[in-house]
């Protein structure tokens, strides 16, 4: 488990990454992108930048991962800039489909109620 200093270097930057992005104005027509969380590595040296991108296809998605990656040297130097750490980490970027995973299963929880909704007596005995 990561001491309260990584966990701090990890908030800080997280925010820092989110707040570029949008900054360069990486949110691109009808999808989401947020940074969901940074892990650092204990040397500073590395870290890997979890985005999550909510809307459009596979293949936009993939293409805004792409344009992140091709963007990270300016996302570090404006970091760096930004941010005093003892190195500036080198960024990697990874899609995290957690959240979409996390929307899937409650469409189909959703799914499942509205095929056999909940009949009274079962209501009835959860409260009872």
């Amino acid at each position: 488990m990561p001491n309260k200093r990584m966990l701090r270097v990890n908030e800080l930057l997280k925010r820092e990454i989110a707040d570029l992005l949008e900054r360069m104005d990486v949110n691109h027509a009808n999808c989401l992108i947020s940074v969901c969380e940074v892990d650092v590595s204990p040397d500073l040296r590395r870290a890997k930048v979890h985005v999550s991108i909510l809307g459009g296809d596979a293949d936009f998605q993939e293409e805004v991962m792409k344009h992140l990656r091709r963007h990270r040297v300016e996302v570090q130097n404006k970091m760096a800039r930004d941010i005093k750490l003892k190195y500036t980490p080198i960024l990697e970027f990874t899609k995290d489909s957690r959240i979409e995973e996390g929307d899937r299963v409650l469409a189909l929880l959703e799914e499942i109620e509205r095929k056999n909704p909940p009949s009274a007596t079962t209501d009835k005995q959860l409260t009872d």
